[in-house]
């Protein structure tokens, strides 16, 4: 039986409130004063508290001090004849879980113990009975042929309904992962068919890839106002909703849209053709110095800077500008001491690789895949970083310089289980996600091929290499050691192929508040 302590110095009037509340099955220990409030706490362990704020002696905001030093987890419900604003921000400085106006009726005092006892699980149940009634909607927006516009509204359902049951239902939780399933396999088959026509420009339907985004919705705002691009590398959608709260609290969101990112999703291909304005293919074409080879050492985003103002120049945009990546803490740390230096400029750019680094480290590191064991604990990650990173800072001072922002990715991350054997030479690549090479041995049903790369934009890296490309939530895995390959990547977040979350990326435009 819950236990709630009610102290009141007029407690006696309140005896119809509190014989209500026993008899839906609390049990209820009157007191008149603040000290015998906090007497009570230390010997006993309530389930909710109610203290008036007007109470001789020790009134009800320094009973709630008194109360929250030996007990702080206990909510404690605020109730008063004050309508004072003072009075209100005072206690909710002070952590109140409520605050009620007297005079209150029984229903509202239940309504409060409810919220608080079993807000939770009401939540929970509510949630899931939601889902159970649009899982029949889901499924038939499924079995239709879904064009570009249909599955990016899809895939925003389906992350709304992610997040919903994360806090709830683990059952339902687990038949979301089936409908993803399904819709990743569905979404291969789509990405397989229409590809090279999307990418060539020769499909009906608009589509913006990674070339297309800044000259379509970045360039023609820049000129009049300071303008930021963030560009957060390796940001599934799923973690932008993460974070988008926190941002909010900072910016107004003027418009929020996916976009998709080019083959394959990874930050060599994807995020070069982001700031150059062009697929893979033409880089290497108009600029073969910049473009380096799977097969060469060396970084294969070095050029990012010359690419994005070769585009910038290209469009006949006349903003002085600047450039910065950010691979370690204290860079990011650098770069907010240094912010008052970018306010000289029309536009900034900012890369802020920490999202692809946790990616990375997950499947080498065994304390992060104790961390980041599946989604939820990934985005919860995510969370935690953001909160306390010099990009938030940044944000801020933007946000306090009057700056409009984008904030966008290159490609997201998908978590693989399925396991797809290939054999190559010594000179194929090592991403998991996709291959690129010559003599490159595979299962058909579990890939994309791409004989001739330059239908889909992509450069060859010899006279017989192709491409191929892992579906859904597969990963390469060579023949020799197979099993404990196999087993070590099984779980871990990789990019490079064709899914949903790897390919349907956030872009966010948004005004200071």
């Amino acid at each position: 039986m819950a236990r709630i302590l009610w102290a009141d110095d007029e407690i006696d009037s309140l005896k119809p409130h509190i014989l209500f509340l026993e008899n839906k099955g609390y049990q209820v220990d009157p007191v008149q004063s603040g000290v015998e409030a906090v007497e009570n706490v230390t010997k006993i362990n309530y389930d909710v508290i109610f203290l008036d704020e007007n109470m001789p002696g020790m009134n009800g905001l320094e009973a709630l001090e008194e109360i929250k030093s030996r007990k702080p987890n206990t909510p404690v419900v605020m109730i008063t004849k004050s309508e004072e604003e003072f009075i209100m921000e005072e206690a909710i400085g002070k952590q109140i879980s409520d605050y009620l106006i007297k005079p209150v009726n029984p229903n509202q005092i239940l309504i409060a113990v409810k919220k608080l006892m079993d807000g939770k699980r009401l939540v929970s149940e509510s949630t899931s009975s939601s889902y159970r009634q649009k899982f029949r909607e889901l499924s038939d927006e499924l079995n239709q042929k879904l064009d570009i516009e249909g599955w990016k509204n899809l895939f925003q359902k389906l992350n709304f309904w992610e997040l919903q049951l994360e806090k709830s239902d683990q059952n339902m939780s687990e038949v979301l992962q089936m409908q993803k399933n399904e819709a990743n396999q569905l979404f291969s088959k789509f990405v397989d068919n229409e590809y090279a026509n999307w990418i060539n420009g020769t499909s009906n339907e608009s589509v913006i890839f990674s070339h297309q985004l800044l000259k379509e919705k970045l360039f023609p705002k820049l000129g009049n106002e300071k303008y930021f691009l963030v560009v957060i590398d390796n940001l599934r959608y799923d973690q932008w909703l993460t974070i988008r709260p926190m941002v909010q609290e900072l910016f107004e969101i003027n418009e929020e849209s996916l976009y998709f990112s080019i083959l394959p999703t990874t930050t060599q291909y994807a995020r070069n053709s982001l700031f150059s304005g062009l697929t893979p293919l033409e880089i290497k074409q108009k600029h073969p110095e910049k473009w380096v080879s799977e097969e060469d050492d060396g970084g294969k985003n070095l050029h990012e800077e010359f690419l994005l103002n070769e585009n910038i120049r290209k469009n006949h945009i006349n903003v002085k500008s600047s450039y910065n990546k950010i691979t370690q803490l204290n860079a990011g740390k650098k770069l907010v001491a240094q912010f008052n230096n970018l306010l000289q400029n029309d536009f900034n750019t900012i890369v802020y690789n920490f999202v692809d680094t946790l990616s990375h480290v997950r499947s080498e590191m065994e304390v992060i895949k104790e961390l980041a064991e599946d989604e939820a604990a990934y985005r919860s990650i995510t969370l935690s970083w953001f909160k306390h990173s010099p990009l938030y800072e940044l944000l801020q001072k933007m946000k306090d310089n009057g700056c409009k922002v984008m904030i966008t990715t290159d490609h997201g991350t998908v978590r693989v289980n399925s396991p797809s054997k290939v054999i190559g030479t010594r000179s194929t690549n090592s991403n998991m996600r996709y291959k690129v090479g010559k003599n490159i041995s595979y299962n058909k049903k579990d890939v994309l091929e791409a004989h001739n790369p330059s239908e889909i934009g992509l450069p060859k890296n010899g006279i017989s290499s192709s491409y191929i490309f892992a579906k859904e939530d597969g990963y390469f895995v060579y023949p020799n050691n197979y099993n404990q390959y196999v087993n070590l990547y099984k779980d871990t977040f990789q990019h490079g192929g064709i899914s949903l979350e790897e390919m349907i990326i956030p872009y966010v435009f948004m005004t200071p508040k």
